[in-house]
C-alpha cells in the first residue's frame, strides 16, 4: 500500500515530476510486484506446507523472481548516481538527468534484466533433474535448484559468478554515492548484502535455511522499507499528503 501510494503521489503532483521521483515511481512499481510474488509464495507454503509445483511454473517463478530483484538493484544504482550529481553537479543536473535519459535508462533496465532473466532461465532448463525433488527454498530460486541437479552446473555457476562481479561494482558505486545519506546507505547494504549471501553461498542443503533467511531480506524487507526511507522522509511527499488529507477533510460533511 504504501508504495502505490507513493505511484500515486507522484503522478498527481506535477512537482514530483523530476528525475528522483520518476526513478522511485518505478522502483515502487518493481516493489509492489516482488512483494505481491513473494508474499503470496510463503503464505501458499504456510498454508500448504507440501506444495507440489511444476517444471514449468517453477522456471517461470525463477524468471520472474531474477527479473525484479536485478530491476531494483539498477534502479538503486541510478538513483545513486542521480543523488550524486544533484548534490555534487548542481549547475550540470538538468542538462545531464534529461527527461529523454530518464526514460532510456529505465526501459534499458527492464529490457536488459528480461533478457538476463531469461539467460538463467534457459540455463538451467538445460539441467537435468534426477526424480521428484524437496525445494529447500519458499520459491525456485537459483541455488536450491543447482543443488537438485544431476548435470554438472559449471556453466550456470560461471555466469552466476560473473554477473555477481559486475553487481559487485554496482555496490561500490552506489556506497560511494550514497555515502551523504546514511538511511540510504542502509537500503542499498541491506539489498546487496543479502543478495550476496543467497547467491555466493556454497551449494549445501544445511546453509537452506539461511539462504531463506536472506532471500526474505531482499525480497520483501527492502521494499517495505524503500516507503519510509525515500518518501515519507521526503518534504515533497510528506507536503502531497497534507494536501491531500486536507482536501480530503474540506470536502467530508
Amino acid at each position: 500500500m504504501g508504495n502505490l501510494l507513493i505511484i500515486l503521489a507522484i503522478i498527481a503532483d506535477a512537482q514530483l515530476h523530476t528525475p528522483m521521483f520518476f526513478f522511485l515511481a518505478n522502483l515502487s512499481l518493481t516493489d509492489t510486484c516482488f512483494i505481491s510474488t513473494t508474499v503470496s509464495k510463503m503464505l501458499a507454503n504456510t498454508w500448504a506446507p507440501n506444495q507440489v509445483i511444476s517444471y514449468t511454473a517453477c522456471l517461470s517463478q525463477l524468471y520472474f523472481f531474477l527479473m525484479f530483484g536485478m530491476v531494483e538493484a539498477f534502479l538503486l544504482a541510478v538513483m545513486a548516481y542521480d543523488s550524486y550529481m544533484d548534490i555534487c553537479y548542481p549547475l550540470h543536473y538538468i542538462m545531464v538527468m534529461s527527461p529523454g535519459l530518464c526514460v532510456l535508462l529505465v526501459s534499458a533496465f527492464w529490457v536488459m534484466n528480461a533478457l538476463h532473466s531469461l539467460l538463467h532461465t534457459l540455463l538451467m532448463s538445460r539441467l537435468s533433474f534426477c526424480a521428484d525433488q524437496e525445494i529447500a527454498h519458499f520459491f525456485c530460486d537459483i541455488n536450491p535448484l543447482l543443488s537438485l541437479s544431476c548435470t554438472d552446473p559449471f556453466i550456470n555457476e560461471l555466469v552466476i559468478f560473473t554477473v555477481g562481479g559486475l553487481m559487485g561494482l554496482v555496490c561500490v558505486l552506489c556506497l560511494k554515492a550514497f555515502s551523504t545519506c546514511s538511511s540510504h546507505l542502509s537500503v542499498v547494504c541491506l539489498h546487496f548484502g543479502s543478495s550476496f549471501c543467497v547467491y555466493f553461498c556454497p551449494l549445501s542443503n544445511h546453509l537452506a535455511q539461511k539462504s531463506a533467511v536472506a532471500s526474505v531480506m531482499y525480497t520483501v524487507v527492502t521494499p517495505m522499507l524503500n516507503p519510509f526511507i525515500y518518501s515519507w522522509r521526503n518534504r515533497d511527499i510528506k507536503s502531497f499528503l497534507k494536501k491531500l488529507m486536507w482536501a480530503r477533510k474540506s470536502h467530508s460533511p
